[in-house]
């Protein structure tokens, strides 16, 4: 990993700074500023500042100047790196002891920490390190070179040494631990703070992550509130055309045959009845589904509103009674269901079923609104070793004049089989009168072929609905 990598030169997040820091920072360098001062006192008392070069003055301006430094650690953190070095090495120079007490060498690493954890400029930050080490390696220099760092830490470690007793003489066992020393300090401050500004990144990532994934949740709760609002409003289309088509047609067929044939008309009437009860107690599940959203406030259950439980939703087993519902006196409907093998309907998936039901019902009631046919034929096949259903219904009439539909049923049929892994075909029968509808889906949701044509073969031109 190189050091640009390390230090996330090329990172495009920014550690924002927290809304409280300003009073955050002024109290810890009020602090700061006491803990030092009381240090320096201590060490004035043990005697230790009797040989410094500058009076009692210049060590507090030299004290309450990196202090000073906490109030600005995150708003201009490379400065303060950058500072920290110059401050150090003067400090150094002119005040020796004042710059060695503990309280202002742990400042020194608190704010070395500081401007690498906070840095918002990391190439900037680089630079700020590099001037901080060549400012450390030429203090150290200049210390040997004039040889009052050596003979301190000599008369300190081995004045009573007489001579090497350990894997290093005394000279270079003295200018091993300057190096180590400074290398710990230095190294640690910078470490930790890139450590610091690592973890605050990766956390932001955390957080960012936590929250695309709450919005994507959003979004898909409202992607699925939309479906299902979508599929109401097609099972709405369909139980309304189909019933009020059903009872448009028995009405008229009861007019034409009230006074020659009252018993045909009665039956007529009846359907007429039927139907409406029906599309009523269809469409109030319906409206109950939209309502429950009302149960998590404490409303009443739609169906202690309406007196009893919902219906439930049409099979395959009721395709005998849509049949009956709509054939007319002027137009025949038959259904057949053909299963391979035997009982093969009872196990297709409820939501296969409906869709099955629905494209028969749809294609009735538009053969019942667009065509004069005589007679209407519904094939549904489930063929269950190749995993597929298939509708067709037929009728022998032509379109009837003035009656031309919006194409929204059909779009209804599409997207219920499309949803399923099938597709829709419509149109007029070759070779033969009348319309001719046929869709195909999948038992288990994969994707199906007919004849060759691959799914999501869409609705044929000319389609009217």
């Amino acid at each position: 990993m190189s050091v640009e990598r390390w230090f996330g030169i090329d990172e495009v997040w920014v550690r924002p700074r927290p809304r409280v820091a300003e009073a955050q920072d002024v109290r810890l360098a009020v602090a700061a500023a006491a803990v030092v001062a009381v240090g320096a006192e201590l060490m004035r008392s043990l005697g230790a500042f009797t040989e410094e070069p500058h009076g009692t003055a210049w060590q507090y301006v030299g004290m309450l100047s990196l202090a000073a430094l906490v109030l600005v650690r995150r708003s201009h953190p490379v400065v303060v790196t950058a500072v920290v070095g110059v401050h150090m090495l003067l400090l150094g120079v002119l005040l020796p002891m004042t710059m060695s007490t503990l309280p202002m060498q742990v400042l020194y690493f608190f704010l070395i920490f500081s401007g690498v954890a906070w840095a918002r400029d990391r190439r900037m930050l680089l630079a700020a390190i590099g001037l901080v080490v060549a400012l450390m390696v030429a203090w150290v220099a200049w210390s040997y070179a004039i040889g009052t760092g050596m003979q301190q830490l000599t008369a300190m470690f081995a004045e009573d040494v007489p001579e090497q007793i350990g894997l290093f003489d005394v000279p270079a066992a003295v200018a091993g631990f300057m190096v180590l020393n400074n290398v710990l300090f230095f190294g640690g401050a910078i470490v930790l703070g890139q450590l610091a500004w690592n973890g605050a990144r990766n956390t932001a990532r955390v957080v960012e992550q936590a929250q695309t994934i709450s919005e994507q949740s959003v979004r898909l709760r409202d992607q699925a509130v939309v479906a299902e609002r979508l599929r109401i409003a097609r099972e709405l289309h369909d139980v309304v055309a189909h019933h009020v088509s059903v009872m448009g047609v028995q009405a008229a067929a009861a007019r034409r045959v009230m006074e020659r044939d009252p018993q045909a008309a009665s039956t007529a009437l009846g359907t007429v009845e039927q139907a409406s009860r029906e599309a009523v107690t269809q469409m109030r599940d319906l409206v109950g589904t939209l309502r429950s959203g009302e149960l998590a406030s404490g409303g009443a259950r739609p169906e202690e509103e309406d007196g009893g439980g919902r219906r439930p939703q049409p099979t395959l087993a009721d395709l005998p009674a849509l049949a009956d519902r709509s054939s007319t006196p002027t137009c025949a409907v038959t259904v057949h269901l053909v299963q391979t093998p035997e009982g093969a309907a009872e196990r297709v998936p409820p939501p296969v079923q409906l869709t099955a039901y629905r494209v028969v019902q749809e294609a009735l009631a538009n053969v019942h609104r667009h065509s004069t046919a005589r007679h209407a034929n519904a094939v549904v096949r489930v063929d269950e070793p190749a995993g597929r259903l298939e509708v067709e219904v037929v009728d022998d009439g032509t379109a009837r004049v003035g009656t031309s539909g919006t194409g929204l049923g059909l779009v209804g049929m599409r997207e219920r089989t499309e949803h399923l892994g099938g597709a829709v075909e419509a149109g007029p029968r070759t070779g033969s009168p009348g319309w001719r509808v046929r869709a195909w889906c999948a038992l288990d949701g994969v994707p199906v072929r007919a004849h060759g044509e691959p799914a999501g073969v869409g609705v044929g031109a000319g389609a009217a609905v």
